[in-house]
């Protein structure tokens, strides 16, 4: 049995034969998306990185946790009847014969109380000062056994954190791509925004698309 947080990317490589891509079309088909961004949504991104720019040098794992990256979560609102963002909940599968679990910081998946099918793995809410381990490759693993649960029907999507910086990962097959940094206490707080309300869109069609395959089946 592997742990997630015991995962590094060139682990992963050599094990299961994956390849970053610089490229990669699902990466930048997600990133490059427009969504509107409200008056209202605006001020409030203003206000959270006020915040940040004040205290993000020094907070712990919980504090920006607390402090930014839920409020931006509810701010997106990924709540809903079908799916979710659930928060350190335990998961596991089998990636080519090997066992693989662990709790990523967050998951956005199907279900109301417990996640069913995760799409969305987020990972490692690192502070800014000496970070642990490889939030890359934890996040990856995780994808790759989100990827083995829904039967490798559409690609899987993740994102790091380490402080100020945002870092976001699509998976397909054997590929993966890891965006460049996203520094929240820039404009690009605005883009980290719209990115995560494009996630939700995918996310809707994806449980859409699995309630329409449930029914004919």
């Amino acid at each position: 049995m592997i742990n997630f947080r015991d995962c590094t990317l060139a682990q992963l490589d050599k094990m299961f034969g994956l390849r970053q891509r610089l490229n990669c079309s699902i990466l930048d088909d997600w990133l490059e998306q427009e969504a509107e961004i409200s008056e209202l949504e605006r001020t409030v991104l203003l206000m959270l990185q006020e915040n940040a720019k004040l205290h993000i040098h020094d907070w712990n794992e919980t504090e920006l946790s607390q402090h930014f990256i839920g409020p931006l979560f509810a701010l997106v609102n990924f709540s809903s009847q079908r799916f979710a963002l659930f928060a350190e909940r335990s998961f596991g599968g089998t990636v080519e014969g090997i066992e693989m679990s662990g709790r990523p910081d967050g998951i956005i998946a199907s279900g109301f109380r417990e996640p069913e099918k995760p799409y969305f793995c987020f990972q490692e809410y690192k502070k800014e000062k000496d970070p642990d381990g490889d939030p890359a490759g934890q996040a990856l693993a995780a994808m790759l056994v989100a990827q083995e649960i829904n039967e490798h029907q559409h690609p899987v999507y993740g994102c790091y954190v380490i402080g100020r910086t945002w870092f976001f990962m699509a998976l397909k097959e054997k590929n993966y791509g890891i965006s460049d940094g996203h520094i929240i206490t820039r404009d690009d707080i605005f883009d980290v925004f719209r990115i995560l309300k494009l996630l939700k869109q995918m996310v809707i069609q994806f449980v859409t698309g699995n309630d329409n395959a449930s029914k004919k089946g």
